[in-house]
């Protein structure tokens, strides 16, 4: 098959395509492992990793070979039947866990769409119509359909899509005071990321979460974790809520939960799951056979590689690094996260003028070579497949040091 030029791809794209994401300048074709390809033959270390869902890397051998022999099984089935693989990896994702029970969709838009749900219907059970708000933090991420965006705390991506969803509140980040006095009797649930992906990386502190935990206990709330990004590993731990001690009602996935196929899950408690009953939330694609089998293998391929111990292992090795390439470069001002999900923060020109920083520096690294994402105007993000080795490590660090030195 004859791939077409990057530019025949962009010159394809403007003319057919809704103009909704601001495109890098480059078509990926190929990927393997921490690699990957453009239409023009240039290769490229991913630290992306497709936003954080190629946990394995581009193209895991164990994933191919599960999609490709479902594929020439059974690619779909209605939920109105059982579905095999559906049932075996809700019981894998949910044995050894607090959580009694999953429903899959196909995203984490829709799974945080699917936990709201479930809270509301669950405090309207447990308490009466009266108790309904969502309590969520600013600077959060949480999806784009009306009601995940409404939980987002970012007006900049509420912009014209009012009127939102009634019966939310934003308190800010890490703010225990401001989380004590918003949650009231009134709350059903507080949805919180325990790393803020989209708002810069930042990680929530153990004893705000445990204080959260305390006040949905006291009020009779539900406590979800947005775990689409932190989840399947990417901190070192299957989910990231285990580096605190404390437990979540209900937690939502995606991402790297497919190995690069589409699939999201809600992981629930019993006595909240329990309150979905037929009829009451669905989905035609959610669950489907093929992404259940991606997602088995990719939780096989944890097991048998060790991933979440490598994952210990060399983000240790790559924070080190970045502490080192921050003493070397003044323009660095904190390396922050968990895991192999890292922020970059870097300052502004003392009269805050020119162009953001960590965009001149994802634009820099896509130059030599290197895929990294500026998730604000001061942040970059690095989220390497999990799989990723420290000769990778120290390509990219170096690559990042030669482009901060030069911006």
């Amino acid at each position: 098959m004859r791939h077409l030029k990057t530019e025949e791809v962009k010159e394809l794209t403007e003319n057919y395509l809704m103009n909704t994401y601001g495109r890098a300048g480059i078509s990926l074709i190929r990927g393997s492992g921490t690699k990957v390809w453009d239409a023009d033959g240039r290769e490229y270390l991913d630290f992306l990793s497709g936003i954080a869902v190629c946990g394995l890397g581009h193209c895991h051998p164990r994933v191919v070979s599960a999609i490709s022999e479902q594929a020439g099984r059974l690619m779909h089935c209605s939920n109105l039947y059982h579905i095999e693989n559906q049932a075996l990896l809700a019981q894998r994702l949910v044995q050894g866990t607090p959580f009694g029970k999953a429903f899959f969709c196909n995203s984490g838009t829709e799974a945080n769409e699917a936990a709201i749900k479930l809270a509301r219907k669950f405090a309207k059970a447990k308490h009466g119509s009266a108790k309904y708000e969502i309590v969520t933090a600013l600077e959060s991420f949480h999806g784009r359909t009306l009601g995940s965006l409404t939980a987002t705390g970012q007006p900049k991506y509420q912009k014209d899509f009012d009127p939102l969803v009634p019966g939310f509140r934003y308190v800010p980040f890490n703010d225990v005071s401001a989380m004590e006095r918003a949650v009231t009797t009134e709350t059903a649930a507080v949805l919180l990321e325990p790393i803020q992906g989209e708002g810069g990386i930042h990680v929530a502190d153990r004893e705000y979460i445990r204080r959260v935990r305390e006040l949905c206990d006291e009020v009779g709330a539900v406590l979800i974790m947005d775990e689409v990004q932190t989840g399947m590993g990417r901190t070192g731990k299957m989910f990231a809520f285990e580096h605190f001690d404390v437990i979540p009602d209900a937690i939502t996935l995606a991402k790297s939960l497919g190995g690069g196929f589409p699939i999201g899950a809600l992981l629930a408690k019993d006595e909240v799951a329990e309150v979905f009953t037929p009829g009451t939330h669905a989905t035609t694609f959610g669950g489907n056979p093929l992404g259940c089998a991606a997602s088995l293998a990719v939780l096989e391929t944890m097991r048998k590689e060790r991933i979440l111990e490598h994952v210990t292992d060399v983000s240790r090795s790559l924070f080190e690094k970045l502490e080192g390439l921050k003493e070397d470069h003044p323009q660095i001002v904190e390396i922050r996260g968990m895991g192999l999900m890292v922020g970059i923060e870097l300052c502004r020109s003392s009269d805050g003028s020119g162009e953001a920083p960590a965009r001149l520096v994802y634009s820099g690294c896509l130059d030599k070579g290197l895929l990294v994402n500026a998730v604000t105007d001061t942040t970059i993000r690095l989220l390497p497949p999990l799989t990723v080795k420290e000769a990778e490590i120290q390509q990219a660090v170096d690559i990042l040091g030669q482009v901060i030195g030069e911006v």
